[in-house]
């Protein structure tokens, strides 16, 4: 049975040229956006269930190198590595999700699941194996932004629920650095930093699924401006099973380890 959640009519997920046509795409580009992927009703539906419950949401404020790492002592204070940007959201964690919400219904779907797998070339996808991380909702509310920064993982999957008034912005500067290569791209970054360089700004509207290869491209999001709180979910997972976050990182941006 198709999931009821999602625009099949637009998004044929089983239909082998249309996951050949976003592979295509997403290679390409690095970003894949797939508008109305959602239908209004049920972004209508997890926006009303949510918002009510924003103060239940782990706020955090911290500052962070791009590479999402500890700092180096042994590098500048002002090397690429070592300098600082700021990020501020909140989030409620997968456990915090309802057995009833259409982000659930969709996170478990056979063929969204398999979708996703021809598009990203791997064999499979796998939730996290821990209790908080497979679906995240992040709240931003005015001024709250995310810093530069480069993904660990290899990709990311998320949807727009709802857009602020103004600010908000996903921005990016894609093939910043070859991690696997080991080559960190100091110069590039620094560039970005220093507001040196344009950078690209990514289109979508509540309900478009965007899938984005974030561990190579530098990306962040605006401050967010005004009354309307930026609502944004996360579809966490990996392509190996049984990884799961470490108690460390649990308590970053949870602040609870289960």
């Amino acid at each position: 049975m198709s999931c009821p959640h999602l625009r099949l009519d637009r998004h044929p997920l089983e239909d082998p040229s249309y996951r050949a046509l976003c592979a295509g795409v997403l290679a390409e580009t690095g970003v894949l956006v797939l508008e109305d992927f959602f239908t209004s009703e049920a972004v209508a539906q997890v926006v009303a269930a949510s918002a009510a419950r924003e103060d239940e949401a782990y706020f955090a404020t911290s500052t962070h190198n791009v590479y999402l790492t500890p700092p180096d002592p042994g590098l500048p204070e002002a090397h690429p590595f070592n300098r600082q940007v700021a990020s501020s959201k909140g989030l409620l964690a997968d456990d915090q999700i309802p057995a009833g919400s259409p982000l659930r219904d969709v996170y478990g779907d056979g063929s969204f699941r398999s979708f996703l797998c021809s598009v990203l070339s791997t064999e499979a996808v796998h939730p996290y194996d821990d209790d908080l991380s497979s679906i995240n909702l992040h709240f931003a509310a005015d001024g709250q932004e995310l810093g530069w920064h480069f993904d660990n993982s290899s990709f990311a999957v998320t949807m727009l629920l709802q857009a602020p008034e103004a600010g908000g912005h996903f921005e990016y500067v894609p093939a910043m650095r070859d991690a696997d290569a080991g080559d960190m791209g100091f110069d590039r970054v620094a560039d970005v930093l220093d507001g040196a360089v344009g950078v690209e700004r990514l289109s979508f509207s509540p309900g478009d699924l965007v899938v984005f290869r974030g561990r190579n491209a530098m990306h962040r999001v605006t401050p967010t401006i005004g009354a309307v709180t930026r609502m944004l979910v996360v579809f966490a997972f990996n392509d190996r099973p049984g990884v799961g976050l470490s108690d460390s990182a649990l308590l970053t941006f949870y602040g609870r380890r289960s």
